[in-house]
């Protein structure tokens, strides 16, 4: 059975009031969307949100949209290719997430308005300059990746005890995990826990991953925030539980298996993804529009998988939760 509490979604930087469904656009006109993916899988239901989102502003798959969708499956060398592909297609605007989408976006065009649904920092990517004025073709909405993925091993430690050593699991093809594992490091000092880095560049490094761990003596690890990691959350979840490693990823992971979700609400960004792209095409500049910046994370703990594990989790951390599984 799941619990869930109310989640309140915090945005700064030019929040926008959502209009309502009834101001629809023009009949006889089908706009164009490109949909950039980085990953399949526990994505699907998260892209999903985009065409909800816009549903809810009268546009119309099928009507008057057009959303074309092409995505790397967690190859992100593909991505400047796909980018180019969706830019030939003469959409409207280019949807992507994640920083390697981001920049692949902003590679393939200058020109066409492009929505950055959710990236850890836009500014320290270079994608946009600043994130009040971005004062390009390119706008959307943003969270310090850094210091969720620090936020993630206090969440862990406070889930568990005596930990002297804690893992995180990452890509090494994303670029926003050097700024985050700076952060890491600092928050494991702070805290007196060694923190292991162990990579995984495709699903066939996940076990010896987390052989790794063990090897190393790992007592858990941090999940990265990474769209390939996501797109395979329940076979890492297994694997934790098989080698009894406490763990915390995303609430997906959470769901999957994994001990404890600490993420933003990656459908609700995505929804509100829709609010940008709706302003584009009634007539508004991306470099107008401030980035949205993300300032909330939930909070998911699987009391099954704390079970499993033998371990209890403090009332302290319990009552802060925005979901328990049990």
């Amino acid at each position: 059975m799941m619990k869930r509490r109310t989640f309140l979604y915090g945005l700064t930087l030019g929040t926008v009031v959502t209009p309502f469904a009834g101001e629809a656009q023009p009949a006889g006109r089908a706009y164009r969307v490109g949909l950039l993916g980085l990953a399949s899988g526990s994505d699907a239901p998260i892209l999903a949100s985009l065409p909800q989102g816009l549903r809810d502003l009268g546009y119309e798959e099928g009507k008057n949209l057009v959303i074309e969708y092409r995505t790397a499956e967690g190859k992100y060398d593909r991505l400047p290719a796909l980018a180019v592909q969706l830019v030939g297609l003469k959409i409207d605007v280019l949807v992507t997430y994640g920083t390697p989408g981001a920049l692949a976006a902003k590679q393939a065009t200058t020109t066409i308005p492009v929505v950055v649904a959710l990236i850890g920092d836009a500014v320290a990517a270079g994608v946009v300059p600043s994130l009040a004025h971005p004062g390009s073709n390119i706008t959307g909405s943003q969270y310090q990746y850094p210091e969720l993925m620090g936020k993630r091993i206090e969440v862990l430690m406070n889930a568990t005890s005596h930990l002297a050593r804690v893992a995180v699991l990452f890509n090494p093809a994303n670029p926003s995990m050097r700024p985050a594992l700076k952060t890491m490091e600092e928050t494991a000092r702070y805290l007196n826990v060694e923190l292991q880095q162990i990579e995984a560049r495709g699903p066939h490094d996940f076990d010896g991953a987390l052989a790794a761990m063990a090897e190393r003596r790992g007592q858990a690890f941090v999940l990265a925030d990474d769209p390939f990691l996501r797109s395979h959350v329940g076979t890492i979840a297994q694997l934790a539980a098989k080698r009894r490693l406490p763990s915390v990823g995303d609430r997906a992971y959470a769901e999957a298996g994994g001990l404890l979700g600490y993420a933003v609400n990656r459908p609700e960004v995505f929804r509100r993804a829709a609010v940008f792209i709706d302003k584009i095409l009634k007539g508004a500049k991306p470099g107008d529009l401030p980035f949205e910046q993300v300032d909330r994370f939930e909070l998911v703990i699987n009391l099954k998988t704390a079970k499993a594990l033998g371990l209890t989790i403090p009332p302290s951390l319990l009552v802060r939760a925005d979901q328990i599984i049990e």
